[in-house]
């Protein structure tokens, strides 16, 4: 199965993060843009997750631990771990969870 990102209907997560996601049985991958100074809030969620900067600079604090993410940077977020993020820049992400973010549908 093959998709197109542009004709992919697009979920606002908060005010300047907004996604394009596609589900497979097990994954859900996202295509997410973030305006600069978009906040991320703390928050934990089942899946884990694998973030992959495609674009931009995003400061991202992660279980306390905070690093700024740049291109070609991935970094991989345990199922329940807390985390929250700020764009330093506008950025692009690739954003995989596991299981599926059933909430994402």
């Amino acid at each position: 199965m093959t998709f197109n990102i542009d004709e992919i209907k697009a979920k606002e997560l908060v005010k300047g993060i907004t996604g394009k996601y596609v589900h497979s049985k097990n994954v859900t991958i996202g295509y997410v843009t973030i305006d600069k100074g978009a906040i991320l809030p703390v928050h934990s969620h089942e899946n884990e997750q694998i973030t992959q900067i495609v674009s931009g600079r995003l400061e991202m604090t992660i279980d306390g631990t905070t690093s700024i993410l740049e291109p070609n940077t991935i970094t991989i977020i345990p199922s329940n771990t807390i985390h929250s993020a700020v764009a330093l820049t506008d950025c692009v992400v690739m954003d995989t969870f596991f299981p599926i973010r059933e909430d994402y549908k």
